[in-house]
């Protein structure tokens, strides 16, 4: 697929990201087409550049393979945020470039004189936008932030493990990645009202307000009851049975919604006579009583192995999976169906894989027309391609 047929061709995008929540909002971006320019520090670039696993060519030459999964399709340049001259060249793109995505600590970029207000002087159409742990304004707009602690204060980890266990955060930085989520999707509905002949404009993303915004089950309960939202393990609030079991060789997990559902399960464990008990004839039934069903159920299912209800529940049209690790899942042939698993080379040459863009668009492919750069290989590219329309405008 030609560049020029991708959704965001034409895009110009100056990402000044670190470690994971400016960088994947920049890859989304460039993954559908846009021109991502990585602006890295001379001295070592973007900090996860050197997080394992680092992958070795027969030259010794070592490339991190955590930062090749959030920058893929980009190009790199560096910059000295503290040279008047580097940020006279940063200006300079800014003035013919659509996007900034920064995830520096609030303010910093402004002090550098490369803030919205610098940018948007020399560029009244640009789209910026800073991505931070509690936003650029506000008591905590200062306050240092990493995804584990924007977890914590986001209430997220109160409803995340057993109920009477240690606090346990998500297993995958679900503050970064939410953050980089919404950020780019607030730049490209910007985007549209620029090219409706609107202006540019600031975008304020928080880590704190991705997290939040996402547990809209768990704050609508809240304001609903006034109860206070509780870890429940693998278990559902208000669905049951919904959740883990334990079969005879390991655990699955069953998701039984509906009325329909939850007689299906009854059925094949023989215990169709639940349907009819009181605790459980109704789903609001169900997860007030799911305590006393896992008793009842857990024996059953510990009667025979996951495979075998995993085929029966299957057979019945129950929603249930076995709990995959990432080997498991990243070679199971439903993903390589979905080609979610893809080949990627790196610039010391190193064979890989990485994950895919996980949309599929009609006349949309996805690829990786670029591997990720290596530190500053792009510097005199980008000047001449970007700055050469501005000479012929």
């Amino acid at each position: 697929m030609s560049e020029a047929s991708l959704p965001l061709n034409g895009i110009r995008v100056l990402e000044f990201g670190q470690i994971a929540a400016g960088p994947f909002a920049g890859s989304l971006l460039a993954d559908l087409g846009a021109d991502v320019v990585k602006v890295e520090r001379p001295d070592g670039g973007d900090g996860m550049r050197s997080w394992p696993p680092l992958s070795e060519n027969n030259k010794g030459e070592v490339f991190s393979e955590n930062f090749a999964s959030l920058n893929r399709n980009k190009r790199s340049i560096t910059a000295n945020l503290k040279d008047p001259e580097d940020v006279q060249r940063l200006l300079g793109l800014a003035k013919v470039c659509d996007v900034v995505v920064e995830n520096f600590r609030p303010g910093v970029l402004d002090k550098l004189g490369l803030g919205y207000e610098q940018l948007s002087e020399v560029n009244d159409n640009i789209i910026y936008c800073s991505i931070s742990g509690y936003g650029q304004t506000g008591p905590y707009a200062s306050k240092g932030a990493f995804d584990v602690t924007v977890q914590a204060m986001s209430g997220l980890m109160s409803v995340t493990g057993e109920q009477e266990g240690n606090p346990v955060k998500c297993g995958v930085p679900v503050g970064d990645f939410c953050a980089g989520l919404y950020s780019a999707y607030t730049i490209l509905a910007r985007t549209l009202q620029v090219r409706a002949g609107g202006k540019g404009g600031y975008i304020d993303c928080s880590m704190l307000g991705s997290l939040i915004g996402v547990a809209a089950l768990q704050t609508s309960e809240y304001f609903g009851s006034g109860a206070t939202p509780q870890a429940l393990g693998s278990a559902h609030p208000r669905n049951a049975p919904y959740r883990a079991f334990k079969a005879s060789d390991d655990y699955f997990v069953v998701a039984a919604g509906n009325d329909k559902l939850w007689s299906e399960v009854a059925d094949a464990v023989g215990l169709p006579e639940l349907t009819e008990d009181a605790r459980f004839i109704t789903q609001q039934q169900r997860a007030i009583n799911q305590d006393e069903m896992l008793a009842l159920l857990q024996p059953k299912f510990s009667q025979q192995t996951a495979d075998y209800w995993l085929k029966e529940l299957d057979r019945r049209g129950v929603p249930c999976s076995p709990i995959n690790d990432y080997p498991q899942i990243l070679n199971n042939e439903h993903v390589k169906h979905l080609q979610l698993v893809q080949p990627l080379k790196l610039p010391n040459g190193v064979e890989t894989l990485t994950t895919a863009f996980p949309v599929a668009m009609s006349d949309m492919e996805f690829s990786i027309r670029k591997p990720p750069p290596d530190l500053g290989s792009h510097n005199t590219e980008v000047q001449d391609e970007w700055l050469a329309r501005e000479l012929q405008s």
